[in-house]
């Protein structure tokens, strides 16, 4: 009996010192040369593994890199410096996506209708699956943060008025939140983008109906569109939309729209620029 335990045991070890041999001789012998160029984009990224670029983390987008399937500006994370950096690992030259997430709905607390008391699992997801949104307005921010939660940059903090805001200098860019939100409601811009932008996704074409749900609907009375004198706002699936090639950022648009959901995005949005105060006539 314990001879035969012995030799069971004798052999097993000897079997599998000899599949080790085997294994190690087909790895080097099979073995695929890696592109010592992925260790280099690897090196030069922030290691944030945000998915931004759209690739499974860093390691996916430095393969993508180096192999040609991606380009070198992709890393929202790194910024100026991560795409310089690429580029001279790739050799070629590119300039750096700087963009920023905007909520496009200001309904807050205050101003947009509750339907009722949700007592759902507390997630904007599960809240627009089982209501189909806990506001009256169907396509406002349900205010549960799922978009705070993906966020890795510490830019995103759900407010006391029930919406999430944007911390502009911690924003990345990485579109993680864009993809998060259920309403869609939050798009990236890019930083320095000037110009109307309007902070309501709601698209009900009956002016009664959006009163009803929020204070500071779109009540798609287009007065912004017959106000530019550059003709460069025009209505789009109920939503006026600003083409940037045409707008001059004269603000008439802000100015005339009755519910204030129109904002200039360099001021009052972005803060990229202060505003000009208006001074009293003597």
């Amino acid at each position: 009996m314990v001879t035969t335990i012995l030799v069971t045991i004798g052999f097993s070890a000897l079997l599998a010192f000899v599949i080790g041999i085997a294994l190690a001789f087909f790895r080097e012998k099979f073995k695929v040369e890696r592109d010592p160029k992925i260790d280099e984009v690897r090196d030069a990224l922030p290691g944030a593994n945000c998915g931004g670029c759209g690739f499974p983390g860093c390691d996916g987008y430095a393969e993508a890199v180096a192999t040609g399937r991606a380009p070198v500006n992709k890393c929202t994370a790194g910024g100026a410096a991560t795409t310089e950096a690429l580029g001279k690992i790739m050799g070629v030259s590119a300039v750096a996506e700087d963009k920023v997430a905007v909520l496009l709905c200001q309904g807050t607390h205050e101003k947009a209708v509750a339907k009722g008391e949700y007592v759902g699992i507390p997630t904007c997801r599960a809240a627009k699956l089982s209501t189909g949104s806990v506001k009256a307005c169907a396509w406002g921010c349900q205010g549960y943060g799922d978009c705070v939660a993906v966020c890795k940059f510490d830019a995103l903090a759900m407010g006391d008025d029930g919406l999430p805001h944007v911390n502009y200098d911690n924003c990345t860019g990485c579109g993680m939140c864009v993809e998060e939100c259920p309403q869609k409601i939050l798009t990236l811009v890019p930083r320095d983008r000037v110009g109307s932008i309007v902070l309501c996704s709601n698209r009900n074409t009956v002016k009664a109906n959006v009163i009803k749900t929020c204070k500071v609907g779109c009540i798609k009375c287009e007065l912004c569109v017959r106000s530019c004198p550059e003709k460069a706002i025009t209505m789009v699936n109920g939503v006026p939309v600003t083409d940037y090639a045409k707008c001059t950022s004269c603000g008439i648009c802000v100015e005339k729209c009755p519910t204030k959901c129109y904002k200039m995005l360099e001021t009052d949005v972005l803060g990229t620029k202060k505003k000009v105060p208006v001074m009293a006539e003597a």
